[in-house]
């Protein structure tokens, strides 16, 4: 497809002037301000398309090998969390686990998912906690959900992510992660930090793909 067709805006800081960064059965832009890499909305899926793909995700609430993989959000969160907290999951999925993990260990836990969980009063009250596992690599508003998020955080509290994250242009070209047609945007160490000065945030890494945002005020 010509990129002068192309919007190439960045959909997280809304900056217009994204370079081209890869091209393969899909186009994908870097942002010179923010560093997000995405794709164009023009090669998006449908939501019907976009649905079916996750309806296909076999996670489960009692799987061991699911709830180590989510140990890596788990661990390092529960560790800054006081005890009873109020969280929130964001993109629970079809097999809300994260939440469970949470609520399993004294937390009381809302959960929230575009296509399973789509309680939209979820998101207009104020949480000790956020987790967004995998989850923000497809949205296709990133700075309209990812501001919503952080309005429903109070004071000190804690926004986790986790999402695997771009190294540099020759690992994305093998990279497995980019294609996934429903992963729409790719996020590095220099994009979480342009969001943590942009929220007046502090960040950590404690893990692997997993980053920790903490409201100052």
């Amino acid at each position: 497809m010509n990129n002068q067709t192309l919007d190439q805006t960045c959909p997280l800081c809304q900056h217009s002037e994204a370079t081209p960064f890869f091209q393969e059965h899909r186009d994908y832009f870097k942002c010179s301000e923010c560093s997000l890499v995405f794709v164009p909305p023009q090669q998006y899926l449908s939501k019907n398309e976009e649905k079916a793909f996750y309806d296909l995700h076999e996670n489960r609430s009692d799987d061991p090998g699911y709830r180590h993989f989510l140990s890596r959000m788990f661990k390092p969160l529960s560790q800054q969390l006081k005890e009873n907290s109020f969280g929130l999951d964001f993109g629970s999925g079809p097999g809300p686990t994260l939440s469970i993990m949470f609520e399993e260990a004294g937390h009381e836990m809302e959960i929230y998912d575009s296509f399973y969980a789509p309680d939209i009063q979820v998101l207009q009250q104020q949480y000790d906690f956020i987790t967004a596992t995998e989850v923000i690599e497809h949205l296709h508003h990133p700075r309209i959900e990812l501001d919503r998020l952080w309005s429903c955080l109070r004071p000190n509290g804690l926004l986790g992510i986790m999402t695997k994250r771009v190294l540099n242009q020759e690992a994305f070209q093998n990279w497995h992660y980019k294609n996934d047609l429903t992963h729409i945007c790719f996020y590095s160490l220099e994009t979480f930090q342009w969001l943590a000065n942009y929220w007046n945030a502090t960040c950590s890494v404690p893990e692997k793909d997993v980053i920790i945002f903490r409201k100052l005020n």
